[in-house]
């Protein structure tokens, strides 16, 4: 098996365990048919404090494009995941923090 194989291989592999880790959270998301998944997902806010809080305080004048990044993300994969809606409903939330964001930096 060439390199190039076996790389490709392990890939694979890696994304055979993503995936089935994301189901896995999936199924126990179906158990609180309530939770918003888009604007606060439980698995977020573990500690009391929010994810993106910790981020934006972490990464400072960079917030943006983490954000950027985000946007990008959603929008690549929206329609390989098997929830189109909530991945486009994603790059949406990025896409208002982010306005947000610059918003608040040009009143500043």
């Amino acid at each position: 098996m060439s390199r190039h194989e076996s790389y490709m291989k392990a890939m694979s592999r890696q994304e055979e365990l993503r995936m089935a880790q994301a189901n896995k959270q999936s199924d126990n998301v179906k158990a609180w048919p309530d939770v918003d998944m888009v604007n606060s997902p439980p698995h977020y806010n573990q500690t009391g404090i929010e994810c993106i809080h910790a981020i934006s305080a972490a990464t400072g004048d960079g917030f943006k494009y983490y954000l950027q990044g985000n946007i990008m993300k959603y929008l690549w994969r929206f329609d390989y995941k098997g929830k189109p809606l909530e991945d486009l409903q994603k790059a949406q939330w990025y896409l208002n923090t982010l306005l947000e964001d610059v918003a608040a930096s040009d009143e500043s």
